[in-house]
């Protein structure tokens, strides 16, 4: 009896799987530098919104609209295309070489290449932009209360915010926070636009070459959702830092 005609001639080799699963390890490890480096600028800007001067706010707030308003996609490929043209042609060729830094003896840590920093400068401002938003929703439900209290204590700015106002900002936007990581792993399948070979990329490539549509996507599907269950389940774990601000 002839398989149905989308299930292809079989299923995927071995090599092919491992592949895939390369795909899906550069998708957690981009995922990762993501969520770190976008929880990093959005807090940094909910900060210079909710507490900046005026000018500072207006600026701010016009760039936070910009990247939220406008479609990743172009995002990229003005990172990709665009960005390394305003430095000339001997930049473009730099950034596009393979380089590695020695470090000791044989020793070297290779850089990454230049569709992958694109991919993290532009996917990480876009989530900043959408985490900026949850900050400042958190920093707005705060009671003047709180601040009044760590000064009262005898904390300084800095440390009042992290130790009072943070712990109990990031417990009231745990779960929007999950909702926008979970967007980050999503949103890395459209570097395959600039050639970073995550899994989308990948899953594309073993398409390519074994004609088994079905099983390469059917497979890819499978280690999306393994990702973002694995994301969302570690999210939910109790932190240290949310613990205290329950």
């Amino acid at each position: 009896m002839q398989p149905p005609v989308w299930l292809g001639h079989g299923w995927l080799p071995t090599k092919q799987l491992a592949v895939l699963f390369d795909g899906v390890l550069l998708t957690a490890m981009l995922s990762l530098a993501v969520c770190c480096m976008a929880t990093v600028i959005g807090v940094m800007l909910a900060l210079a919104v909710h507490y900046g001067a005026r000018p500072l706010r207006w600026s701010v707030f016009s760039l936070i609209q910009l990247l939220r308003n406008t479609p990743l996609m172009v995002q990229l490929l003005i990172w990709y295309f665009a960005v390394p043209g305003l430095f000339g042609e001997e930049a473009r060729i730099w950034l596009n070489t393979p380089h590695a830094l020695s470090l000791t003896g044989s020793l070297a840590l290779s850089w990454p290449s230049y569709e992958v920093l694109a991919a993290l400068l532009a996917l990480s401002l876009y989530g900043a932009s959408f985490i900026a938003e949850e900050v400042r929703a958190g920093l707005s439900a705060i009671p003047r209360g709180q601040h009044e209290a760590a000064r009262a204590m005898g904390l300084a700015p800095f440390p009042a915010f992290r130790c009072v106002i943070l712990p109990q900002v990031l417990a009231l936007i745990r779960r929007p926070l999950i909702g926008q990581y979970t967007a980050v792993i999503k949103n890395t399948s459209l570097t395959m636009a600039i050639g970073v070979a995550e899994l989308s990329y990948r899953s594309r490539q073993v398409e390519s070459e074994t004609l088994l549509t079905f099983q390469a996507f059917a497979v890819a599907t499978l280690l999306y959702l393994v990702v973002i269950l694995a994301g969302q389940w570690l999210g939910r774990q109790r932190e240290p830092v949310w613990r205290g601000a329950r």
